[in-house]
């Protein structure tokens, strides 16, 4: 297989460009080796001779030889973190999310990412069903620790059924055998209504727990249900009783754990204990926040930074209407916030906005689209002086919803300024100092 990282970006005063590479340049060979990866690449520049063959955007290639520090960067930026192709998931999961996208979306949102290289990367989670022994292999000799596994159950005939695939039932076997090599990884179990949940839950609980210290965590997900389900398994969304159930055995769970380890160890995402009407755990009892992009601990974590950000504002001259954007299961808490805001002539409206691309049972604030809220705001009577849109809901690193549409687009529609917050500090000093 041919290998070649394309460069996106040399950073200026690097020896990147000193040596004149450019963006669209390819990285063949270091040392006359192929890289795969930037894994491999960060291991093959270690060295303090370097012999680079690039192939440049015209197809020529060329041989470039130069000597650096033994720590040294070359300052290169490439378009993809692998060099081959990023590994697709070949599951037929009941409950995957990709298949309940809408059509005629980013070809990107399509992409079943299942490439054990971003998950030591990114901390993406990853099911290991495509992993061979060249793989298990490479993982241990590199040490690509800790990973972050799907897990979904320990009962292997469940989890075939589930992922779609006999390789599925193999989980067990496979987190053992890294564990044996040395590596840890963090695990997730996305949980279905009367599939996994239950004695379930239970029992894949107490078998990672067994595998500690080299399970580093366990969170546990609902599973989200779009209106794009028509070719789907039917699964539902849990109900108040049901959430309930989950929160007890868990607690139950974290109990023991803390007695036994003094940390949670297992966690749940926040949207059970919305569901159920539970007080959220304490701050203490999240560990760190291990797993807060996957939902779980988001909304401790922002209670305690917007208690911590003091407000540094006199007020305003002239009153000020913002609008706060959020989803429908955010509404509670940020209304409870806002009301104790006291900014002198700032009225603060916050917005909780029906997810109607995706279905009303979708409510995270991380999936809204900026089509959604253009809707919403349009509804609203009276004027703004600004709107602040959650940062959580624009893909990583750019200014774009899951729609395609941008802050700009919301900003043209309705005439204010809009700026992002994305976590507690960012909303508290937009408020206090929007001008």
């Amino acid at each position: 297989m041919t290998y070649s990282g394309i460069i996106s970006n040399v950073k200026s005063d690097s020896i990147g460009a000193e040596i004149g590479l450019m963006p669209g340049d390819r990285l063949l060979e270091v040392n006359g080796e192929v890289v795969q990866d930037i894994i491999d690449l960060s291991f093959a520049l270690a060295e303090e001779e370097i012999e680079l063959l690039i192939e440049r955007s015209s197809g020529e290639q060329e041989l470039i030889t130069l000597e650096k520090e033994y720590d040294e960067d070359l300052g290169l930026e490439f378009e993809s973190a692998v060099f081959d192709k990023v590994r697709q998931c070949a599951n037929k999961c009941i409950f995957c999310f990709v298949d309940q996208m809408p059509p005629g979306m980013r070809e990107s949102l399509y992409i079943k990412d299942d490439d054990y290289r971003l998950s030591f990367l990114y901390g993406n989670f990853v099911t290991l069903t495509n992993l061979g022994v060249k793989d298990i292999s490479r993982i241990a000799r590199l040490h690509l620790s800790p990973l972050y596994v799907s897990v979904h159950t320990t009962n292997g005939e469940l989890r075939e059924r589930m992922l779609g695939g006999r390789q599925a039932g193999k989980i067990m076997d496979q987190l053992n055998e890294l564990a044996d090599k040395g590596i840890d990884f963090h695990t997730q179990v996305v949980l279905c209504p009367g599939v996994n949940d239950g004695r379930e839950l239970d029992r894949t609980i107490r078998d990672l727990y067994a595998l500690k210290p080299s399970v580093l965590s366990l969170s546990i997900v609902p599973v989200g249900l779009t209106r794009y389900r028509d070719h789907c398994h039917p699964l539902t969304k849990f109900s108040a009783a049901a959430a309930e159930e989950v929160t007890e055995l868990v607690h139950e769970w974290q109990k023991k754990c803390r007695e036994e380890l003094e940390e949670s160890f297992v966690y749940l995402a926040d949207e059970f204990y919305l569901a159920a009407g539970k007080e959220f755990p304490s701050y203490e009892s999240y560990d760190g926040f291990r797993q807060l992009e996957n939902g779980v601990g988001l909304v401790r974590s922002f209670l305690a930074e917007w208690e911590e950000e003091p407000v540094m504002a006199a007020g305003y001259t002239e009153p000020q209407v913002i609008d706060v954007i959020c989803g429908i299961s955010a509404e509670k808490i940020l209304v409870t916030l806002l009301a104790e805001l006291a900014v002198p002539n700032l009225t603060v409206r916050v917005i909780a906005v029906e997810n109607r691309f995706f279905g009303s049972d979708v409510t995270v604030t991380g999936l809204l689209t900026g089509g959604d809220i253009i809707e919403a705001l349009k509804r609203l009577p009276g004027s703004r002086t600004g709107i602040i849109i959650p940062g959580v809901a624009l893909r990583k690193g750019e200014q774009v919803f899951l729609d395609d549409t941008t802050p700009a687009d919301i900003a043209a529609e309705l005439g204010a300024p809009v700026r992002s917050a994305y976590f507690a500090q960012d909303l508290k000093q937009l408020l206090a100092a929007w001008r």
